[in-house]
């Protein structure tokens, strides 16, 4: 029930007082104290502990957010982050330390390495489907890393957001980590300093304002957006596995997940056989409903379930099961539409919400193609046991991440990069990505004097003899110039009338030189 939420009020930041905060961790991060390997590992065990002292807060405040069942709570995000928290504290030393460069017998004696530095200061935007995986996640790799983090947290999961705003200065390090409550004015102030790196997960609408504003500081920016991810379906899929684990992702977070199933593309002889498999889960996972249930949680406020509402009352598709609605309790029920056409309102937009639609599609080619016709996932899923039949779909496809016989696992999977491909993200995080992300790369090198026994050539009065030698010593022989034939294979047509009026003399005398 979303009662509770509603008790739930945030006392926003005074815009008054980011000034001082942001100064704050100019200065903490200036002070140097994150340049202690120590010193990081102690501030990613706290955040650790602040997860687990505090597991039962954590729940009870989903619940009033999201009705978040506790199991989906623990599962999909608090363990998670804990365990990520030990990650990082066990990678952190190897992680941070100086690399040296690819050996290359020119350059050994520069001793080229690259220093692992931190970028600053850095700014978090969270969003409220995930308000910890999204906010306290990222603060890891931030911390790891050696920054400063300003964490700006989603008003509209104001239960959550409101407890990690009163546990961070409990149990971090104020010279560290800040937190700042609010909404719009917050946001608009704090998007006017320059930051070490951005990272925004939420709208491609406000993603666009976080860009031009981050332009104007040239700060860097990454942004984790979503967007409509399809899942592709085999005829001859683990029909039972499919559904069970397509409709899990569905109607965990009531649906109010990133990288949910969105819609699906079956072959329309499969279609209703695929249905009732989808209806089957139901009753197995649902056998009283979700209408009430502990199970199933709700939409987290009145402009988003009225939202989902509007594109369900519109659509053309029929509704197989579900469709009940209940504003006073911000309930949807799991909801799956069949026979949806292309141009329905339920593809108009990411739905964010427990709706599925079942778009019927003629073979997978034809599922391919409307997956290209449309804006990159996050996420592409495909349910087969056809090795053929899902690189087909992969090799011909763009998204986020590309997944087999299986949904949100991804992005718990530790050593795997987490982010989208252009409309639905750009950056990378999770675990080592994130401490990557934030995570300045800084090219470094001490030159010797006696190179200048070799390297001398460089200095002025400039000769062709010195050049002559500099292209030798510093320069590469390149293999044998594509033919005509190689080059039309692939349909560089162009590129072969050059080299039919190349000086094939010169290029050989040139490349002798190189």
């Amino acid at each position: 029930m979303p009662s509770s939420s509603a008790t739930v009020k945030l006392e926003y930041t005074l815009v008054d007082e980011i000034d001082k905060i942001y100064a704050s961790l100019c200065h903490g991060f200036r002070s140097g104290k994150l340049k202690s390997i120590a010193y990081r590992k102690l501030q990613l065990l706290q955040l650790a502990y602040l997860l687990q002292d505090n597991i039962q807060r954590f729940k009870d405040a989903f619940a009033a957010d999201l009705g978040r069942p506790s199991l989906e709570t623990a599962f999909l995000e608090l363990d998670s982050t804990i365990s990520d928290c030990k990650i990082a504290y066990d990678g952190v030393e190897k992680w941070a330390k100086t690399e040296k460069a690819p050996f290359r017998i020119n350059f050994t004696a520069f001793n080229p390495v690259i220093r692992k530095e931190p970028k600053g200061v850095v700014l978090i935007i969270s969003p409220f489907n995930y308000p910890v995986w999204t906010a306290i996640g990222p603060m890891i790799g931030a911390i790891a890393a050696g920054n400063s983090v300003l964490l700006k947290p989603s008003e509209l999961s104001s239960a959550v957001s409101g407890l990690i705003a009163e546990l961070v200065p409990k149990y971090m390090d104020p010279d560290v980590v800040r937190v700042v409550l609010g909404a719009v004015p917050q946001a608009t102030k704090l998007l006017q300093y320059p930051w070490g790196h951005i990272l925004y997960t939420g709208s491609a609408r406000v993603a666009k304002i976080v860009c031009a504003a981050a332009a104007l500081t040239l700060s860097p920016v990454s942004v984790e957006l979503g967007g409509k991810s399809p899942v592709v379906i085999d005829s001859k899929c683990d029909l039972m596995t499919a559904a069970r684990r397509i409709l899990w992702g569905k109607c965990v977070n009531a649906g109010q997940t990133c990288i949910a199933p969105d819609y699906i593309l079956v072959p329309k002889e499969f279609e209703d056989t695929f249905v009732q498999a989808l209806k089957d889960v139901h009753d197995e996972f649902y056998p009283n409903g979700t209408k009430g249930s502990s199970d199933f949680g709700h939409i987290v406020n009145a402009g988003h379930f009225a939202r989902i509402k509007n594109l369900l009352d519109n659509t053309q598709g029929e509704i197989v099961f579900g469709g009940e609605t209940n504003e006073a309790q911000l309930y949807i029920a799991p909801t799956v539409v069949k026979s949806v056409q292309k141009g329905d309102s339920l593809m108009s937009e990411e739905l964010f919400g427990p709706v599925l639609p079942i778009v019927p599609v003629d073979n997978v080619d034809e599922a391919i193609e409307y997956i290209n016709a449309n804006d990159h996932p996050l996420a592409l899923y495909v349910f087969s046991q056809d090795a053929a039949f899902k690189a087909k779909v992969f090799d011909n496809t763009q998204s986020g991440s590309a997944i087999a016989n299986d949904v949100l696992v991804q992005c718990a999977t530790d050593g795997l990069p987490f982010g989208g491909i252009g409309p639905s993200g750009s950056g990378y995080y999770g675990r080592k990505y994130t401490f990557d992300l934030f995570t300045h790369l800084r090219a470094s090198l001490d030159s010797p004097s006696w190179l200048d026994r070799i390297f001398k050539s460089r200095y002025p009065p400039y000769t062709t003899k010195k050049e002559e030698f500099l292209r030798t010593a510093l320069g590469v022989r390149l293999p044998a110039r594509p033919s005509p034939a190689s080059l039309s294979r692939y349909g560089a047509a162009s590129v072969t009338n050059g080299y039919a009026s190349h000086d094939v003399s010169t290029s050989r005398s040139r490349t002798t030189a190189l």
